[in-house]
């Protein structure tokens, strides 16, 4: 399994890169398949080695614990996406059109990279929505953002903020929108899915992710007081 394209991430989120080897690609692609399919809850090392056909042991050489490997995935999406905002902006001027790119991006039903073959994207996204919060609603929250582990998702928001910022400099919570925006982004669609009668979203709607980055949109450009689209 070749890579062609990768990413650095913070070294403290595992003991040995994952991406530099074909056994550590082998378990980024089936720690994604597994937890996708099981949860995070019900996901182990020992499952995942008996999925792969290899020892336990193995897994320990590249990640300290479960929660390491889930905040790898995570990171690992969000670096990823944050690649492609910027590759969709480039050359774009206006910051209302960046914005709604952006939107666009964040909500738009993932699709595999054959540059990264080892990453199901669509499977990834999936384990975004259900399990991102279980990597920062934790006891050990202040320790793992003194190590950097949450930069990535801090960067892109950053990155919103910072559009948010040009389009009304006049606005005094840039941050907390851009939060709000990325978290209603993996929300609306969970709740869609799983809790219905928490979203005007329907799961089974042909168009549900041009819905979400409408209502995303709008709820932006109104906060903003931005009339013209």
């Amino acid at each position: 399994m070749v890579s062609i394209l990768g990413f650095k991430l913070n070294p403290n989120l595992y003991l040995r890169d994952p991406q530099s080897t074909e056994l550590g690609q082998n378990i980024i692609q089936y720690s994604i398949k597994i937890m996708e399919k099981i949860g995070f809850d019900e996901f182990t090392f020992k499952k995942l080695g008996t999925e792969m056909g290899s020892p336990e042991a193995s897994v320990y050489r590249y990640f300290e614990n479960k929660h390491r490997l889930l905040l790898y995935l995570i990171d690992w999406y969000w670096t990823w996406l944050d690649y492609r905002i910027d590759y969709q902006n480039q050359n774009i001027e206006s910051p209302q059109q960046r914005l709604r790119n952006t939107i666009k991006m964040l909500v738009d039903e993932k699709k595999s990279d054959p540059e990264i073959p080892f990453v199901d994207a669509q499977m990834l996204q999936r384990i975004v929505h259900s399990e991102f919060e279980k990597t920062y609603l934790t006891k050990q929250v202040d320790a793992d953002n003194k190590e950097g582990l949450f930069l990535p998702y801090k960067e892109l928001c950053k990155k919103i903020g910072q559009i948010i910022k040009e389009i009304n400099p006049k606005y005094a919570y840039p941050q907390s929108l851009a939060s709000t925006i990325m978290l209603s982004a993996t929300h609306q669609l969970y709740y869609a899915q799983h809790l219905p009668s928490l979203t005007n979203i329907r799961k089974d709607s042909k168009q549900k992710f041009t819905e979400m980055a409408e209502f995303l949109e709008s709820l932006v450009m109104q906060t903003l007081n931005i009339k013209d689209r």
